[in-house]
């Protein structure tokens, strides 16, 4: 089976650098176009099933990246949403600096020991959202393709299971709006990454394609 696991479109809060985590902040006009970018590149893939996040960031950039045609086979599995920030959300990184600076810096430097403020730890991210790959793969053939539209943490915290890594190295690769990651085995626990981080869609070669804020 085929897994391309994507990230959602920018939105106003990624541009600004602020932590969103659960709150439902739609795509910006560049979030959009970005996703139509990726329904382009996406036009001639066979999609066997489509998977969202129920966040309208997530949710709007797999029908924008379905298109019409393919609208009808997009599901929603709140598994899949990015990880809760609680009491950070909403905020940017320097004004967290300024109320939690040594939970930030464990953030940055060993984000596998925080648990955030109100919300959830990276291993409960990883928890959830591996049960909802699990679920979305559940009867896929080896011909079939899965389109999974998630999240920064959760395509980072899948990622590292898959690669081998501990989840304190999630920041040692970057996931871009509308991203692609091409995963590729026979079941779950066989998948190997073809591609990471391809967002050459929308991105040059060695364009910049990092946000300020998770």
């Amino acid at each position: 089976m085929r897994i391309l696991l994507a990230r959602h479109g920018e939105t106003p809060w990624n541009a600004e650098g602020r932590y969103q985590g659960q709150i439902d902040i739609p795509l910006s006009p560049v979030g959009e176009a970005q996703a139509k970018a990726l329904g382009e590149r996406l036009r001639d893939v066979a999609v066997t099933r489509a998977v969202a996040s129920p966040l309208s960031r997530a949710r709007r950039t797999a029908e924008l990246a379905l298109g019409e045609e393919r609208a009808g086979i997009l599901q929603i599995d709140p598994d899949v949403q990015e990880i809760a920030h609680g009491e950070w959300e909403g905020l940017l990184a320097s004004e967290i600096h300024e109320k939690d600076p040594a939970r930030l810096r464990a953030w940055r430097e060993e984000p596998d020991t925080v648990l955030m403020p109100g919300g959830e730890s990276l291993r409960q991210v990883l928890d959830r959202s591996w049960r909802g790959l699990a679920r979305a793969t559940e009867e896929l053939g080896a011909d079939d393709t899965l389109l999974l539209v998630a999240h920064d943490a959760v395509n980072r915290v899948i990622l590292c299971r898959i690669l081998g890594l501990p989840i304190s190295k999630l920041w040692t690769f970057r996931q871009a709006p509308t991203t692609l990651n091409l995963l590729e085995g026979p079941d779950l626990d066989s998948l190997e990454v073809v591609r990471l981080n391809d967002c050459a869609h929308h991105t040059p070669f060695f364009g910049e394609a990092k946000h300020r804020a998770l």
